[in-house]
């Protein structure tokens, strides 16, 4: 009974330590830069059922990644709305009229990731997702884009100092509020981002 009573003395004392010692912090994920040369913020929409495609600038990024981890991953990206261009000048004018994107009063769209989602192989490519906000007009709501992170080709395996990232997806310009010119230009969107990225920690 005393040999249980001492053994029962030490285990409680042991797990009180491992509690109380202090936790070693996980590694921060590494912070990325976008290179603006080799990044391309592409839309695609039907005008009278034909489609017509336009780009968006990034203004600003903040991409964090985590190899070891890679659903820590995280990324806020602003894009400049107020420079939008399509193909053709009538409709970039009315792209950022107050019925579309309204610029004048809104000239940034921001995403936000909330959550990374792996593909079946472990990695962010292959079905890979990315949960996030998208706040377009004021408004915010969810949007997930597929998503496919690689190493430059050529590159040795642990070389992660510059990454190719490419996402897409589509969302409705209605839930946004901008669904001006419903009679010519359809709801659904389609996003395409290609982006280079550079460690910079």
């Amino acid at each position: 009974m005393r040999a249980s009573r001492i053994h029962r003395r030490a285990l409680l004392a042991s797990l009180a330590a491992a509690l109380l010692a202090p936790q070693q912090p996980a590694a921060a994920p590494t912070p990325y830069r976008l290179d603006p040369e080799a990044t391309q913020v592409r839309f695609t929409f039907l005008l009278s059922g034909q489609p017509q495609h336009g780009r968006i600038p990034v203004r600003d990024a903040r991409i964090r990644i985590d190899p070891g981890n890679l659903i820590r991953s995280e990324a806020n990206i602003i894009l400049s709305a107020s420079r939008a261009r399509t193909g053709l000048i009538f409709a970039t004018e009315a792209l950022k009229s107050p019925s579309v994107l309204n610029t004048a009063r809104f000239p940034e769209i921001r995403f936000r990731s909330t959550r990374v989602h792996l593909g079946p192989d472990g990695r962010l490519s292959g079905g890979a997702r990315i949960d996030g906000d998208l706040t377009l007009r004021g408004i915010t709501r969810p949007l997930t884009l597929q998503a496919a992170l690689y190493r430059r080709p050529g590159t040795a395996p642990d070389d992660l100092r510059e990454l190719e990232v490419h996402l897409s997806g589509r969302l409705s310009r209605a839930a946004f509020g901008a669904a001006g010119y419903p009679d010519l230009v359809a709801d659904q969107v389609t996003l395409a981002i290609k982006a280079r990225l550079h460690q910079s920690g």
